[in-house]
């Protein structure tokens, strides 16, 4: 077992050793819980303003519980849907937005909001409690949860911003982003901005407005014209995000993304993309010449399981596309998950 990361005091270093067995974690995860320990102890001993102690203490505080709550819902696929509090109730989003989850329910997925009202509790209702999930965050106005998750276990209050976006990308399978304000765009770009750069797994992200708004079209013409034309972005990055009139395309989007799709990692400098249909050799001759581009070398392959997965047992079953992705163009690698969820694509 490696232990370079350690204290360097053998008495310190013994006793993270005892707390290690106490805690019984699973054999695969005991280096792990190794070195949370061992920087607790390390913040402890290099660490003495308390306000910084606090921050740390609060922050981890927050991450147990939030982690916790996730434990039931495990294996179950999420759709965030971002909006403002303040949409009125005569708003053309609001009487759509249950049909949203509604077609979730049938490929399981919940819906997680930010729990409050306006188009969030929209959403919650038309998902029902069972089926909803809310992060709230404390602040001294608009901080209260809406009726269908207020005063549950489905309520996650938040502290921090940074921590409650930090789980909104993380438990989402899907994003659906509704006219907001200053919150609903810093939540849209920094979506956009963490799967463009791959800090995030790719997923579906759906800008949601109704037939005749313009928010999310001026929105786009902005970026075309402002990022895109100016060379701040790549004109694939883009292709990350699509365009919905009606909840029923948005969930249609977010359903068809996992058509094939199931989910990807790295695997050192190989990427996988986990299928739930192996690809037909017409298909796998098309991805070599279509999408050269993504690879560094060597082109696709299909390949089964492999020891290398061996810390996600769960996924054995599935078929793999496996490639040398250049780690930079996401939006081309989107429109690669596209094709493959192309059923003229699939092996019969």
């Amino acid at each position: 077992m490696s232990r370079h990361y350690i204290v360097g005091d053998p008495k310190a270093d013994e006793l993270i050793d005892a707390l290690v067995e106490f805690c019984g974690p699973e054999p695969r995860n005991r280096e792990l819980i190794r070195e949370i320990l061992t920087t607790s102890v390390k913040i402890g001993r290099e660490i003495s303003n308390r306000g910084e102690l606090k921050l740390i203490n609060s922050s981890l505080k927050e991450m147990r519980y939030a982690l916790k709550l996730f434990c039931p819902f495990e294996g179950t696929r999420r759709a965030v849907i971002f909006g403002s509090a303040r949409t009125p109730e005569t708003d053309p989003h609001l009487p759509g937005l249950p049909d949203v989850r509604q077609d979730h329910g049938r490929e399981r997925l919940m819906v997680i909001t930010g729990a409050g009202d306006g188009i969030m509790a929209a959403a919650h209702e038309g998902a029902g409690y069972e089926n909803s999930l809310g992060f709230n965050i404390t602040l001294p106005f608009e901080q209260h949860a809406n009726k269908t998750v207020h005063g549950t276990s489905h309520v996650l209050p938040f502290h921090f911003f940074f921590l409650r976006k930090l789980f909104f990308v993380k438990e989402a399978d899907g994003l659906v982003l509704c006219p907001g304000g200053f919150g609903t765009l810093d939540e849209a770009l920094e979506v956009m901005t963490l799967i463009q750069t791959g800090k995030s797994p790719l997923v579906p992200v759906v800008l949601l407005d109704a037939p005749e708004g313009r928010y999310w079209l001026d929105a786009l013409a902005f970026m075309q014209t402002q990022l895109r034309d100016n060379g701040y972005i790549s004109a694939s990055d883009l292709k990350l995000i699509r365009i919905a009139t009606t909840p029923q395309q948005a969930a249609e989007e977010i359903t068809g993304f996992y058509r094939n799709f199931h989910s990807s990692r790295w695997l050192k400098d190989t990427f996988v993309i986990r299928m739930n249909h192996a690809l037909n050799e017409q298909a796998i001759a098309e991805l070599k010449h279509e999408f050269a581009d993504l690879c560094n070398s060597h082109g696709f392959t299909q390949q089964p399981y492999s020891s290398s997965e061996a810390d996600e047992p769960e996924f054995s079953d599935m078929i793999r596309l496996a490639f040398h992705f250049n780690g930079r163009d996401h939006g081309r690698l989107r429109e690669l998950v596209d094709f493959i969820n192309q059923p003229q694509h699939w092996k019969q």
